[in-house]
């Protein structure tokens, strides 16, 4: 079965308060005529906002936020891209009213926030992203089954130097463990260079490595005019799990759908905001039609809004 289709706390009485400030006010209008403006005042197409985002989905989201203020001029995103646990812990200090991370929350987060907020954040699965395996050009392996990936990553097969994108806060880390070691430890032979453009240095610089990236980051190479890491890297070829014998499959937007590429994962904002505001109106937006077009064309998979190209008769 295909998985892709799946504060008010206290009340405080301020008429008082509110008539005093509107007299003095009134009474200094002539004096001071400058403006000041609240940027945690918000509404769906203006103000500023601060958002946390894992680092992995860094290309994407960036072309979603560049979209929303070109149509919304006076709506100004600033999207800090970190380690996913970091995205959590700005959420939960109440540092971002939403991030963008790789999963979900599990029941007792989201009744811990329900009894802290009155309300449980929303969040949804709005496409499907994959975790690239990237060796250097050079390298004349480059075609792997699911368990000489797992001897690779333990430290059991030797030879690779295995290169990172942080040492165990970032969602590739956490799927590798996951998904693919099942709880197992790396080997001594991994390293972290702590980002994604560290991993695309180090790959792209030694034959002997390989690397873990968030596919969108790949895509983005391939669309771009930099030849530079487009000479030196290429994605591998992975054992599909669900389909025949000996059938390989690099990501691709066709082998994330089709579930060829098994190495898969899913892109998730999460709010807590439920009134009308900055943060849900770019919620709602990467949910939009216009929203699902740009994470299809960045390569990944859209999972709200379908593309089906149909044949039609015109009469």
């Amino acid at each position: 079965m295909n998985p892709i289709k799946k504060y008010t706390r206290f009340l405080i009485p301020v008429s008082g308060i509110a008539f005093v400030l509107c007299l003095h006010a009134c009474k200094n209008k002539t004096k001071d005529k400058r403006v000041i403006v609240d940027t945690t005042i918000t509404s769906p197409d203006k103000g500023t906002i601060k958002i946390s985002v894992d680092e992995t989905f860094r290309p994407v989201i960036d072309q979603q936020i560049q979209m929303y203020q070109a149509t919304y001029p006076n709506a100004h995103i600033i999207a800090e891209y970190k380690p996913e646990v970091e995205c959590f812990k700005d959420f939960q200090n109440d540092g971002t009213r939403l991030i963008i991370v790789a999963r979900g929350l599990d029941s007792a987060e989201s009744n811990a926030y329900k009894s802290q907020l009155g309300s449980a954040p929303r969040f949804e699965v709005i496409a499907f992203d994959a975790v690239a395996v990237l060796v250097n050009k050079q390298s004349s392996d480059s075609i792997f089954t699911y368990s000489q990936l797992q001897n690779i990553l333990t430290g059991t097969t030797k030879g690779k130097t295995v290169i990172m994108d942080g040492s165990k806060a970032t969602s590739t880390v956490r799927y590798l463990m996951d998904s693919v070691l099942k709880g197992k430890e790396f080997g001594s032979d991994v390293s972290s260079t702590g980002n994604t453009k560290g991993v695309l240095d180090a790959v792209a610089n030694n034959s002997n490595a390989i690397g873990f990236i968030g596919y969108s980051w790949f895509a983005q190479i391939q669309d771009s005019s930099n030849s530079y890491y487009d000479s030196k890297l290429k994605t591998a070829l992975i054992e599909c799990k669900t389909c025949a014998s000996n059938i390989y499959a690099r990501p691709s937007q066709a082998t994330i759908t089709n579930m060829q590429y098994p190495m898969f994962r899913p892109v998730i904002p999460i709010i807590k905001d439920r009134d009308p505001s900055l943060a849900t109106g770019f919620y709602n937006f990467i949910q939009s039609e216009r929203g699902q077009l740009i994470f299809k064309r960045a390569m990944l998979m859209p999972t709200v809004m379908s593309f089906n190209v149909r044949q039609v008769n015109l009469k």
